[in-house]
């Protein structure tokens, strides 16, 4: 049971948990309407609550719920339920920053502030089922609040949904698509090629550079050294690889292990070759 702290529209209230006294985002169709300040409610079948304790990027979910459209709340939602479908769990904490950015995003767009994000194509590229799951807000906004997104939007949602899987804020994945693009520009400047972003190559890459960041973060170690051997056989790329492994250390503020070097190296020099 719940004591209705505040009626947000028909289907959103936040309440009061009866045993614990704590906050509560509760959602579900019809949950709000005719509803008092007060009055003791229940969750309805199929109805969700999320915990307003929760500390997001953005500051605490209980001050985000007061500034956000509670229809950007149920977009959210509506978004996360079908990327479980495809994703299984996911971490619904993810809520309150995304529907945060969908407010923005919808304001941006009425405002005609149409964003560019340099990173789409690698996000698309790097994060490809997460991509795929986000296109579905399109239609869900343009339905709800008439707005279209384009893919620079979407390339964003995308962000989001892969924090509510992976324990990597959006932030961190920016700067993984970032790191890639710098090493990828990087490459292309020393061989004088342009490289498909599409190529399994590449690909590879991007996924090796993710990880690289995952096990920087975590502290798990490479058992295989394979540094002298791409230092002494391709010194180019592993001189790239030593200026992209320097780039991500200093983002994420922690150290490198010194064997993530050659591994780097190594996909780096796959995509020259290709």
């Amino acid at each position: 049971m719940f004591r209705v702290k505040k009626v947000l529209n028909h289907n959103t209230v936040i309440g009061i948990g009866m045993e614990d006294h704590q906050e509560y985002l509760l959602m579900g169709k019809g949950i709000g309407f005719g509803r008092k300040v007060s009055e003791r409610i229940k969750l309805p079948e199929g109805g969700t609550m999320y915990s307003l304790k929760e500390e997001t990027q953005r500051g605490s979910a209980a001050e985000l719920v007061k500034s956000i459209d509670p229809v950007c709340l149920e977009i959210a939602e509506q978004i996360l339920k079908e990327s479980e479908k495809v994703f299984g769990n996911i971490d619904w904490a993810i809520l309150f920053p995304m529907a945060d950015h969908i407010a923005y995003a919808v304001k941006r767009i009425r405002s005609n502030e149409q964003i560019s994000n340099p990173l789409t194509s690698d996000i698309q590229a790097l994060f490809h089922m997460e991509y795929k799951a986000a296109q579905q807000a399109a239609p869900i906004l343009k339905e709800r609040l008439d707005v279209e997104i384009d893919a620079h939007e979407i390339g964003y949602i995308a962000l989001h949904i892969h924090s509510a899987i992976e324990d990597e804020n959006v932030a961190l994945s920016m700067q993984i698509a970032r790191t890639v693009r710098e090493c990828i520009q990087l490459v292309e400047k020393e061989t004088g090629m342009t490289i498909d972003v599409m190529s399994l190559s590449y690909n590879r890459l991007m996924n090796h550079v993710r990880y690289m960041a995952a096990r920087a973060m975590s502290g798990e170690k490479i058992k295989l050294n394979m540094n002298d051997y791409m230092f002494c056989k391709f010194p180019d790329a592993y001189r790239l690889a030593s200026v992209v492994c320097s780039h991500l250390e200093n983002y994420l503020k922690k150290p490198l292990d010194e064997v993530e070097v050659g591994y780097l190296a190594m996909h780096i020099q796959r995509v020259s070759e290709e």
